[in-house]
């Protein structure tokens, strides 16, 4: 018999394009595809927030007081475009939402790129803001990916599309350099051009969605009667499979305040030590190509560990596992970048290297938490709020940074996130031991 529920007709979301999928499984694949050609942009997108930004605000103000008020400005307007992109997703679909995420982003870094030109340290902390957004869309990204995925492989869902911002984020820091020279060939201020390249990318990423987004994965979800697991089910029976009993998860599932923890504690520590460590470099005698490239293993290592690694462990031993072992990754980064000598870039890589990985472990572990412990119909607002909470971490991760370095030192700085990656760890503890007596049965939703 043929599986009406895995071609859902246009319904009351308005999504006529529903109509086109012919399978769940099928359909999931394709939106992935189209998942990752944007985040390869995007990645591309974030390189210059993280790059350059703090080392341009450094240039203009002559202060290293007030150089983590970039990374701050840009959490800030992603936590404001957090909350706007999942509204919009809730009412009008993932496609739009995010495009007008990736839109605003690449306005923001026009505006950077005038800003340089002008020296206008008040446009550029403007335009910051508003380049915030192209983060936030990229972070979101995630969830389309998750929205028919089935329970048990939402993970590894969620972590292919972060996986593909690996290839923008490793290759854009490494334009630092060619994007100067371009810049300069235009009269520009050298710094400006990777913010010129930026925008570019994420103008296409958002063209990429607007044109092959579709069918749009949230509204497409909530045609189905069940979640997208239950739906494959006659598809097997179709096939020849026999039948048998519904999936079932074999770790409990926590709830919604220990994922937006681990995701706000892992941000928070990241972002503190990402932002100050090529203003560390730099005023430690190293160049700004060796700055770009500890940035680009960095960013390579936060998110290419998805798939085979983060998405596999936290699916296989359940996400209260995979954000034990955040905490103990990042404690680990904080105190080997507070240790290691100023002249060491290789050292200073590994710690940079660790950090990465210890959020892409909290990404990914919070993230199914959150995805497992929302309903459907009010995941995409929910997600969103979550986020803003993600980007009000990075946002005091950033500004604080700063601070804290120019009062004290970068070691310092290093140590106080290991010391709040620490605190991530009884709270993980006690989520396990309240979860654990919960029975199979007793998780389904």
């Amino acid at each position: 018999m043929h599986n009406t529920a895995t071609t859902p007709p246009s319904g009351p979301t308005g999504d006529p394009s529903a109509t086109a999928a012919p399978s769940i499984p099928e359909t999931q694949r394709r939106i992935l595809v189209i998942l990752l050609a944007s985040q390869v942009l995007s990645g591309v997108g974030l390189a210059a927030g993280v790059t350059v930004a703090a080392l341009l605000a450094q240039d203009m103000l002559h202060s290293t007081t007030l150089a983590g008020l970039p990374s701050a400005l840009l959490t800030a307007g992603s936590a404001l475009a957090a909350v706007i992109i999942g509204r919009v997703s809730q009412t009008r679909g993932r496609r739009p939402g995010l495009a007008a995420g990736y839109l605003a982003g690449a306005l923001g870094g026009a505006g950077v790129v005038v800003a340089a030109a002008l020296d206008d340290p008040a446009l550029l902390f403007i335009s910051l803001f508003l380049y915030g957004a192209g983060t936030a869309a990229n972070l979101q990204a995630r969830y389309a990916g998750a929205d028919l995925a089935a329970p048990r492989h939402r993970a590894r869902a969620l972590s292919t599309v972060l996986v593909a911002t690996t290839v923008g984020g490793v290759v854009g820091p490494n334009l630092t350099a060619p994007a100067g020279r371009l810049a300069t060939a235009l009269a520009l201020p050298p710094l400006s051009g990777l913010f010129l390249v930026s925008s570019s990318a994420f103008a296409l990423a958002a063209l990429t969605l607007l044109i092959w987004l579709r069918p749009d994965p949230l509204l497409l979800a909530r045609t189905l009667p069940t979640e997208p697991e239950a739906a494959e089910a006659p598809e097997r029976a179709d096939a020849g499979a026999a039948p048998g009993p519904p999936h079932r998860t074999a770790h409990p599932r926590p709830g919604l305040p220990l994922g937006v923890l681990v995701m706000v504690l892992s941000q928070l520590v990241m972002v503190a030590i990402m932002t100050m460590t090529p203003v560390h470099m730099h005023d430690h005698g190293h160049s700004t190509a060796a700055s770009g490239l500890v940035i680009a293993l960095h960013v390579g290592a936060m998110y290419l560990p998805s798939p085979p690694l983060t998405g596999a462990l936290t699916d296989r031993y359940g996400p209260t596992a995979t954000a034990a072992a955040s905490g103990l990754t990042l404690l680990a980064a904080g105190t080997l970048a507070a240790t290691v000598p100023a002249d060491s870039v290789l050292l200073l890589t590994l710690a940079l290297i660790l950090l990465g990985i210890g959020w892409n472990l909290g990404l990914v572990s919070g993230t199914t938490i959150i995805t497992n412990a929302v309903p459907l119909a009010t995941r995409a607002k929910t997600q969103g709020m979550v986020d803003v909470a993600i980007a009000i971490a990075g946002a005091t991760g950033g500004m604080t940074s700063g601070i804290v370095v120019a009062a004290a030192s970068y070691p310092l700085l290093a140590l106080t996130g290991a010391a709040f990656a620490l605190a991530l760890l009884p709270a993980v503890i006690v989520t396990a031991q309240k979860s654990s007596p919960r029975t199979p049965s007793s998780e389904r939703r």
